[in-house]
Parts: C-alpha cells; sequence; structure tokens
C-alpha cells in the first residue's frame, strides 16, 4: 500500500511538473521582454535582438547585423519556473548600465568579451544567466536592455528573403549541413553531438551550445564569415591551427557559461575570401571537433 501510495505522489508530481510547464504563455513572456519571440525545437523560446540600430565595420566591410551583431535571449520552462539564457551586443558605454540594472534584479554575468577585432565601432558581448518567474526575468531583462540602444519594439513582418548572392547549395554540400537565409546573411548551425548541460540542466542547442557559422555575400563569390565553434579542452588548439591553416583569423577564445558540462569553450572567427574556400576551411575545423555528423 505504501508502495502504491509513493508511486502515486510520485505520478503526482511529475504530472504538475509537466502541467506547470505548459502553462508558461510565452507570448506573455514577449511582451514583458518587449519582443516577442520563436519557439524553437527543444522547447526553447527564442528572442533574437539584433543591434539593427548600429553601424559596424570590419577591414571596411560594413557587417550585417545578422553576421556578427545578432544578440538574443532563449527561455526554457523548468517546472513552474524558467531558465534564461543570452546573449546582449552592447557597446562600450552601455556595459556598466547594462550590468548595474541585471545585478540589481539578480540575473547573472556568465562573460564578457569581443566577437571582432578592428571593428569600427567597439561592441562587446555579455553573457547572461537567470532562474525564476518567466514574466519576472523578461521584465528585469526589459529594464536592463532599456539602458542601450538595443531595439525592443517588434518591427513589421519581415518579406521574403531574396535570393542571396552566394552559391549555397555548395557551401551546404561543404559544411555538410543546409543553411537559412537571414538579414542578408547564411547561416548555419551545427550542434554538438553529445549534450550540453549548465548547473545540471540541458542546454538545448537554440541556446547557443552549437557551433555557429555565418557567411555575408560580398559580390563575386566572395564572403566575409564570422561566428564561433563550441569547443572543449582538448580540441582548442587542433581547431585554432586548422582555422590558421587556412587563413581564418581566430578573434576570441572564452567561456559562455560558468557551470557547464562537459565544460566548453567559445571560439570566434574571421576572414573574408572566395565564400567556398572559406567553407572548406571551416569544415577542416568542425572535424576536429565533436560536432554532430550530419
Amino acid at each position: 500500500m505504501r508502495v502504491f501510495a509513493f508511486f502515486a505522489a510520485l505520478c503526482l508530481t511529475i504530472g504538475s511538473s509537466f502541467a506547470a510547464r505548459a502553462d508558461i504563455a510565452w507570448s506573455k513572456v514577449g511582451q514583458a521582454l518587449g519582443k516577442p519571440g520563436v519557439v524553437m525545437p527543444g522547447d526553447v523560446y527564442r528572442v533574437a535582438l539584433p543591434r539593427t540600430d548600429l553601424h559596424v565595420s570590419v577591414d571596411g566591410i560594413t557587417l550585417k547585423p545578422a553576421l556578427a551583431l545578432g544578440g538574443w535571449l532563449a527561455f526554457k520552462a523548468t517546472g513552474a519556473e524558467a531558465m534564461v539564457m543570452g546573449d546582449l551586443v552592447l557597446t562600450d558605454r552601455e556595459i556598466a548600465p547594462v550590468m548595474t540594472r541585471l545585478i540589481e534584479s539578480g540575473i547573472e554575468i556568465t562573460a564578457l568579451h569581443n566577437h571582432l577585432l578592428r571593428a569600427t565601432r567597439n561592441t562587446m558581448y555579455m553573457h547572461v544567466l537567470g532562474h525564476g518567474d518567466p514574466m519576472k526575468l523578461a521584465a528585469a531583462l526589459h529594464d536592463a536592455l532599456a539602458a542601450s540602444g538595443t531595439p525592443l519594439k517588434a518591427g513589421p513582418a519581415a518579406p521574403p528573403s531574396p535570393p542571396i548572392d552566394l552559391d549555397t547549395a555548395a557551401i551546404d554540400r561543404t559544411m555538410g549541413v543546409k543553411g537559412k537565409v537571414n538579414g542578408g546573411v547564411y547561416q548555419l548551425s551545427i550542434p554538438r553531438a553529445a549534450a550540453v548541460s549548465d548547473g545540471g540542466m540541458p542546454v538545448p542547442p537554440a541556446m547557443g551550445s552549437a557551433n555557429a557559422v555565418n557567411f555575408q555575400p560580398l559580390g563575386g563569390g566572395k564572403a566575409a564569415i564570422a561566428g564561433d565553434l563550441v569547443l572543449t579542452a582538448t580540441e582548442v588548439n587542433p581547431v585554432l591551427r586548422s582555422l590558421r591553416m587556412s587563413g581564418i583569423e581566430v578573434t576570441a577564445v572564452h567561456n559562455h557559461m560558468l557551470d557547464d558540462q562537459p565544460r566548453l569553450f567559445f571560439m570566434h572567427f574571421w576572414a573574408h575570401d572566395d565564400a567556398l574556400a572559406l567553407a572548406k576551411g571551416m569544415r577542416a575545423a568542425l572535424d576536429k571537433t565533436g560536432a554532430a555528423s550530419q
């Protein structure tokens, strides 16, 4: 009888947990944040925060926001509450006020670093982590972002993406994964084969645990590339050497999370050259990692 009662209570607890997850109204979370998001694989509610207000160039190339200025926040239900992770793109003057408001609200800063070198103007990238009521988290993040120029109002529906001036089929074959056009940039996401967690909670690819490789067309079959590769400690230097042998510049190596398993490092890169040559260089680097096979 006691065994039956135990399993009945366990089932009730599990059922309550799933019910709580279903009760989170993500649209209201988007309203509290000030910008709607989309539900992605892994039951992640992700809000894109591109810095469309900034004009940034590297080596004379004006960057599209989707190439290297794409901030984001991703929420995932954890029972009746939620976890939020994200990457905020900030100018030098925005860092202190945004950080102060995040600290006051109890949201953690897990990294602050560059992605680019020689950029005019300089941008930094602040990674955040929060746990709690999703509405309160969204409101706190809205308040913090209000200290920056990050556009928060939802714009008009984006028109269908026009054809991009790249041989995307050849890039897909070379990279071994199919990409998508976003904001005039061809983006590829390649998850790691092994699961990633932070503080014991799963971190799906939509929460920033996937390799990201972005191509911005420059005309004549050329492209600028940027993004980051997600690496274990033993992969860092083999990948770094591989990128440099392909003429791809390594611009940063750092953490994004504090309590991740396995321990991961994020390697950011930059180059502009023939798009297919760059794709071959990126594929050679990925082959030295635990990226999932396609």
